[in-house]
């Protein structure tokens, strides 16, 4: 009996904000995986270590949680006035998809780092010492990045003093700027309210805010679902009912967003639209055992990513809250006390994150120009990953010999 030996790929395992993933230059994936399809998403969940019937990727790059189950590839810039594109691959731990419907915000922080030490960045444009700016393409929502990433003696700083929460290391600060978030052509609320009543059948009905900037976000307040705010991972990732009544939520606001037309095509979306819930500051203990003070947050904010709660926040749900919090009336503004706020700080499970938004009304219409945030980044590991060699693919090489 013969065996096909496994095939060896460049890449490069980085973490980015709260975030984990393996990072590609398309040009170094085979060719059939270049380009969008099937050939693709089975090669990357492969690396990944998915679909996994025991839910820890034990045989892949993964590291069985939504944080940690991700893909990133870059490329050569194809739009003006940008350096790089940025293409995200969600992957699903125990099912057998890539979702590749939004964009990880965390991840995003590291993009930069990449695209420059990869030689994807005209070095024209990277300065010696100082800051380099690097326009990305985000390519699964086609919106802009701008990230900031620090440079010394021509090379990537990662180390430095920023702390972020929900990251055990210290590391240099990267600052993003989200141009644009939301759709430039329809009403960033879908249904064009600030708040709606979203019926679950045999759930209950909800006082709901839902929000496309950044990532599709549906908020609902803490109370109204039994939670108080301060939850942590361990208060609800443990309950199965809770889970599949969140889960349930976010299928029927897919719906009523117009993301997806039947609540069934949630489980092959998982990655969007995010659901959180909100509730006005008050004192709590992180998941580190510190403790955040109501005076130091304007609000709390708990957000669920592939069916889990989140240890942390995701950088695009971020930029919803960002948003949100920035337009009187949301869901997310009255919890945080009301009136316009151009930046916002609010407690999330392992701690805190501050985040400013730009936000105009525009004919009735609201539209995001502009949200920012610190994150940082640094690579972990860089190589090559190893794959065993796909049925079709073995065959197609033994015939081209």
């Amino acid at each position: 009996m013969s065996f096909e030996s496994q095939i060896k790929i460049p890449a490069t395992y980085m973490r980015g904000g709260t975030s984990k993933g393996v990072f590609f230059n398309l040009l170094d994936l085979p060719a059939a995986a270049q380009v969008p399809g099937s050939a693709r998403d089975a090669l990357l969940m492969r690396v990944i270590g998915s679909p996994d019937i025991y839910g820890k990727q034990i045989d892949g790059m993964g590291g069985a949680t939504s944080s940690t189950s991700k893909i990133v590839i870059l490329s050569p810039c194809t739009q003006p006035d940008h350096d790089v594109d940025y293409l995200f691959g969600q992957v699903s731990i125990n099912k057998a998809f890539v979702d590749w419907s939004g964009n990880c915000g965390n991840l995003s922080s590291a993009v930069g780092a990449f695209a420059i030490s990869s030689g994807l960045v005209d070095p024209s444009r990277i300065t010696n010492d100082g800051m380099a700016v690097v326009r990305i393409w985000q390519a699964n929502i086609n919106k802009t990045i701008i990230a900031h990433i620090p440079m010394v003696n021509g090379q990537v700083q990662e180390t430095g003093d920023f702390q972020l929460d929900g990251v055990t290391f210290s590391a240099a600060e990267i600052k993003l700027e989200f141009i644009n978030p939301s759709a430039a052509d329809a009403n960033m609320f879908p249904t064009g309210n600030l708040v709606d009543q979203l019926e679950v059948p045999n759930i209950g009905t909800f006082d709901v805010t839902m929000i496309n900037a950044g990532i599709p976000t549906i908020f609902l307040r803490a109370q109204d679902l039994g939670y108080t705010g301060i939850e942590l991972q361990s208060h609800i990732n443990t309950d199965q009912e809770a889970l599949t009544k969140l889960e349930t939520i976010r299928a029927y606001g897919g719906v009523r967003m117009g993301l997806f037309s039947h609540i069934d095509d949630a489980k092959t979306r998982q990655h969007t639209p995010k659901i959180a819930f909100v509730a006005p500051a008050k004192s709590y203990t992180s998941s580190s055992g510190s403790t955040v003070s109501a005076d130091k947050v304007n609000l709390l904010v708990r957000a669920m990513s592939m069916g889990q709660l989140h240890h942390a926040m995701m950088g695009t749900a971020a930029v919803a809250i960002g948003t949100a919090a920035a337009i009187p009336n949301t869901l997310v503004n009255i919890a945080a006390g009301g009136n316009k706020l151009a930046q916002v700080t609010f407690g999330h499970p392992s701690g805190t994150l501050t985040v400013g938004a730009e936000a105009h009304q525009n004919n009735e219409s609201w539209q995001a120009t502009k949200v920012t945030m610190s994150r940082s980044a640094r690579v972990l590991m860089e190589g090559w990953v190893r794959v065993p060699l796909a049925k079709e693919e073995a065959l197609a090489r033994k015939k081209d010999a």
